[in-house]
């Protein structure tokens, strides 16, 4: 059975009374849902239960649309890949990027990523803090898009970079392979974290590829949420993704893709980590 629960970083989860509403349902609840959770938290009576006793699943599992996106969003990652979009360069931005995912990405924080050479030969990471909405808005004013953000956590955007290139440049497809993008592992809240403190980290096979701080974002967390939510409702519970630091294996000389067996981890200051294998998983064959 699917709870949610609480982590203080120890070994020991506390589980939101049943019957409970799913973490997407918390969040509509808005103040009332936040209570709850804080109520739980301080209440030593909770049902408790062991860390390694439980599978832990991505935090957000029921989408009311795609995964949101953002590219570019951070300026050394745009120009690394100058020269090297094969033929499909653009300008520099003025305003943020933004693209789209399939729900069907998501896996949990520990989970194996889904792999099939068949399907691409170019697999390519990407870390990335998650912003999850808290609270619905159309045309949010930027000086108020924070009191929107419910939370945070992280994602692994494993790219398909020869489908980007197939399919126009655009990002959808060579984003959107079944079982490819770990959420997670929890979600700290909004008043629980300092971002301008976070320090965002992807591992390959134990050696350091991306780092940076959350602060060298090109467009700030109320940034994008007043752009993306201009004319467009952004909804409880939904998923923004905000970007990729430089140091993705497409821009390398020579390029690094990562393959099955190799271990990818995620990590960023307060937000925890996610840690990956890629297992060969057969995407190509035609299933019902």
């Amino acid at each position: 059975m699917d709870r949610v629960a609480l982590w203080d970083g120890g070994g020991t989860l506390r589980l939101m009374p049943e019957p409970s509403p799913d973490l997407v349902g918390l969040i509509e609840l808005g103040d009332e849902g936040l209570a709850s959770v804080r109520a739980v938290a301080a209440d030593a009576r909770a049902e408790q239960v062991s860390l390694s006793d439980v599978t832990v699943l991505a935090p957000i599992r029921r989408f009311r649309r795609d995964v949101l996106c953002t590219g570019w969003n951070y300026w050394d990652h745009f120009y690394e890949s100058e020269g090297k979009r094969e033929g499909q360069d653009v300008p520099k931005p003025d305003a943020p990027t933004f693209f789209t995912k399939a729900p069907d990405v998501v896996i949990g924080p520990y989970q194996d990523i889904a792999y099939d050479a068949r399907v691409s030969a170019k697999w390519d990471y990407e870390a990335e803090i998650v912003v999850i909405i808290g609270k619905t808005g159309r045309s949010i004013p930027q000086e108020s898009a924070m009191s929107h953000v419910f939370g945070y956590c992280l994602a692994n955007d494993v790219s398909q970079r020869d489908l980007q290139r197939r399919h126009g440049g655009q990002w959808f497809k060579g984003k959107s392979v079944d079982q490819t993008m770990p959420l997670g592992p929890w979600i700290t809240l909004r008043d629980d974290i300092d971002l301008s403190t976070v320090v965002l980290e992807c591992e390959l096979n134990g050696e350091t590829m991306q780092r940076a701080g959350a602060h060298e974002m090109a467009f700030s967390i109320g940034e994008l949420i007043a752009e993306l939510s201009m004319g467009m409702t952004l909804y409880a519970g939904d998923v923004l993704l905000t970007g990729t630091p430089s140091g993705i294996g497409n821009a390398r000389t020579p390029p690094v893709f990562i393959k099955a067996g190799d271990t990818v981890i995620v990590r960023a200051t307060g937000l925890g980590e996610l840690v990956n294998k890629l297992a060969d998983v057969d995407l190509k064959s035609y299933r019902q």
